[in-house]
């Protein structure tokens, strides 16, 4: 059996990385959970899954799931140290990484020093540190497959084809709940129009992302990571419909796409099995019935700023993405919470970006100072709007 961590598992990931456990529970055996502070949902989790170790954000919350546990064994830990054990555990073979943030950073590389296979879906351990873990993971033969949908679309389209015979990449996207819009339109959004998506059912933070397209310009710097591509040879596409995942097309002119439902069980099952063949599951068929005209359009950089922003710090590279990922933390998380308007966040962004001063070649500890110098600058920047 294939012995599988999963560090983030009460979130949206996380609960659908269960999902294909429960379905191929003959294939794969629980090593251990790490969990925010849902709690609640950790603890049938573990009741359901009985993992060896579980991992939780607040040691304070250790007596409360104790006593949600009753009689259950599993030994419980806290904190990064949790979350690293959770991802080094001696009996796993490929680690789930769903862990929002930079948090996941030091779980990915200790996994990687420890020749676990990365099952990779928090965007921001490429986009902040990609440099660094993907030289770890070259240093140490270890294979970082995407969850992501595009990612692993384009995974799928590549098949371990030479990137000299890509000519292009499309990454395609659903436009947000924006789409069409305008920059005057923009400045009157409310928190319910930017979390209602077209397509998918996320977190909070990653559809704020989505509609204001920052999400996709992270993709497009984590693609460049994942696959040797320079950004110049990846395209984003808006492509509503969301059934084309991404395409990638090659020297000869041939595009090969990847298409199938909205369903994200079906990337975590490839990468969790991966290299062995596809294995038949019970979710749901794509139908060509259900979609009798799709779409494609280029994305307006000028109304969503943010795609622009992210194109630009990714070319150049260095610290600057440390930078972009952690000022549009805290813009995002100001939306959230009512203190910034929706149309300012790019704002916020690019007045960080230009105080930093950039450092091209940063180790693990200048990525971690500049995170934190621009979140104090992103935070005072929202404060004085």
């Amino acid at each position: 059996m294939i012995g599988i961590s999963v560090l983030g598992s009460t979130g949206s990931i996380g609960t659908q990385t269960l999902d294909v456990l429960k379905e191929h529970s003959k294939s794969f055996s629980s090593g251990g959970f790490s969990a925010g502070v849902n709690i609640d949902l950790l603890a049938k989790q573990i009741l359901e899954f009985s993992p060896q170790v579980v991992s939780i954000k607040n040691k304070e919350q250790l007596p409360m799931l104790r006593q949600k546990l009753g009689k259950k064994s599993v030994e419980i830990l806290s904190g990064d140290e949790g979350n690293i054990a959770v991802a080094t555990m001696p009996n796993t073979n490929r680690i789930v990484l769903a862990t929002p943030g930079l948090p996941g950073i030091m779980p990915a590389i200790k996994a990687i020093r420890k020749k676990k296979t990365l099952a990779l879906a928090t965007k921001e351990v490429l986009v902040s540190a990609g440099s660094v873990v993907t030289a770890e993971a070259r240093k140490n033969g270890v294979k970082i497959l995407p969850i992501d949908s595009e990612h692993s679309a384009i995974f799928q389209c590549l098949q371990n084809r030479p990137i000299e015979t890509v000519s292009r990449i499309f990454l395609t996207c659903s436009g947000g709940p924006f789409r069409g819009k305008k920059k005057k339109d923009l400045k009157k959004v409310t928190l319910e129009d930017a979390l209602n998506h077209p397509s998918w059912k996320m977190g909070k933070k990653i559809t704020v992302d989505s509609a204001t397209l920052m999400n996709k310009g992270f993709e497009a710097i984590e693609a460049h990571w994942l696959f040797g591509v320079p950004l110049s040879k990846i395209k984003v596409i808006v492509h509503p419909q969301s059934v084309v995942h991404s395409a990638v097309e090659f020297v000869d002119g041939t595009i090969i796409a990847q298409i199938g439902p909205a369903d994200m069980r079906l990337p975590i099952q490839y990468a969790l099995f991966y290299p062995e063949e596809r294995k038949p599951n019970k979710f749901k068929r794509f139908s060509f019935d259900d979609y009798p005209n799709v779409s494609f359009e280029h994305p307006d950089k000028k109304t969503f700023r943010c795609l622009d922003l992210a194109y630009q710090v990714g070319t150049q590279g260095g610290t600057l993405a440390t930078a972009l990922n952690a000022a549009n933390d805290i813009a995002v998380e100001a939306f959230l919470e009512g203190k910034l308007e929706f149309h300012k966040i790019p704002e916020i962004i690019e007045e960080t970006l230009l105080k930093h001063v950039n450092t091209s070649a940063p180790s693990l500890e200048e990525i971690f100072e500049v995170d934190k110098w621009a979140r104090g600058e992103a935070l005072a920047l929202v404060a004085k709007n």
